[in-house]
């Protein structure tokens, strides 16, 4: 390919925590070029003076993608114009990494799908625990606690200043347990391998700065056809407590699997970005028990040495998009599971508006 002798021009649409992350793994990775920084307010000034003063800044979407021509573009800009940017994207040609959600709707990430398949162009959504090797560890471990499994995740956030009102804006599109889920859902349907049959959720405003439509507080559950259950809760807020904010462990009948992080899952951390994927240390419980009703086995500490930070996990994420683009790798089954997860969790959502429970029909 011609694009495998050349720097890959990127257009980075979206400037906040994740675009400023993605755009400093362009800024020093060997096969890419940024060509533009895009966003409506001054955090692609902020950014641009990090790398050095060294791009050309937009205000406007369109306009950029018309002047710079890139190869790709980066889409790290609220969910509700996912769809809308990705799509203009592919019908100019361009490849796509986009954070996730892929869409703030079921048929909006399907729209983006089919545009990716019609232009023959490879679309990355920013799934990060997909790049974390503990992660990896952590599912595959899973698969040894036998089944029925029942998963147990959170991610609650205690944010202020700034950060809460990065989440009041987010909420203005989907709802925590949307927007955060999807990647433990994910993780979920990974560690199951299993259809997914029905899900039920709980949701509540904790704050009038949230939109009247909308709640910054859920929790949902998913049951599988193999009889495992799914738990994650995610909350947004000055008011969120910390004292269980980093829960990621399974359960099955020959043992768990839990996530350590005493220095991530600490009070002050729950706004940390670092803080979000870090696991230090997995532990291992088995269940068998002697004559004497005692354990038969110690619990197992897995330190894995590949630790790597947000900033470069968002590293092995473009590293993957130069792959996938070079070696024209098969993405439909990643995209399948993206629109998957996102199904799963809107179907959450409805739980919660509707109080009941959701049957899904689809895997």
């Amino acid at each position: 390919m011609n694009e495998g002798v050349r720097n890959l021009r990127v257009l980075v649409v979206g400037c906040g925590n994740m675009g400023k992350s993605h755009a400093r793994a362009y800024h020093t990775l060997e096969g890419f070029e940024i060509c533009g920084l895009v966003s409506r307010g001054n955090s692609k000034q902020i950014l641009n003076e990090t790398l050095g003063n060294s791009y050309t800044l937009f205000d406007g979407y369109e306009l950029a993608l018309k002047e710079t021509r890139p190869d790709i573009v980066c889409i790290s800009t609220y969910p509700d114009t996912h769809e809308a940017y990705a799509i203009m994207a592919f019908e100019a040609g361009c490849h796509v990494f986009i954070e996730k959600p892929l869409a703030d709707t079921v048929e909006a990430a399907e729209h983006v799908a089919a545009a990716a398949k019609k232009a023959g162009k490879k679309l990355v959504v920013g799934y990060i625990l997909r790049h974390h090797p503990s992660w990896q560890e952590f599912i595959r471990r899973s698969e040894s606690l036998g089944k029925p499994l029942v998963m147990r995740m959170n991610l609650n956030q205690q944010s202020h200043g700034a950060k809460w009102k990065v989440h009041q804006n987010l909420m203005k599109s989907l709802s925590p347990i949307v927007d955060c889920a999807v990647h433990y859902i994910d993780v979920m349907c990974q560690m199951s391998r299993s259809r997914p049959l029905q899900v039920s959720a709980i949701g509540v405003r904790l704050s009038d700065q949230v939109p009247d439509w909308n709640y910054n507080y859920g929790q949902l559950q998913i049951k599988f056809e193999d009889g495992s259950v799914g738990w994650y809760e995610a909350g947004w807020g000055p008011m969120a407590s910390e004292t269980a904010f980093f829960i990621k462990d399974v359960w099955g009948p020959k043992g768990a699997v839990s996530i350590v992080a005493k220095k991530a899952g600490a009070a002050g951390q729950s706004d940390e970005i670092d803080a979000h994927t870090k696991t230090e240390a997995l532990k291992i419980h088995h269940s068998q028990l002697n004559e004497n009703g005692e354990f038969t086995r110690p619990d197992e500490w897995i330190n894995l040495a590949d630790e790597p930070d947000h900033q470069e996990l968002c590293n092995r994420e473009q590293r993957f998009l130069l792959k996938a683009i070079k070696e024209d790798m098969d993405l439909s089954e990643a995209t399948g599971d993206a629109i998957n997860s996102l199904r799963i969790a809107m179907a959450c959502d409805q739980s919660v508006r509707t109080g009941k429970i959701i049957p899904l029909t689809t895997s």
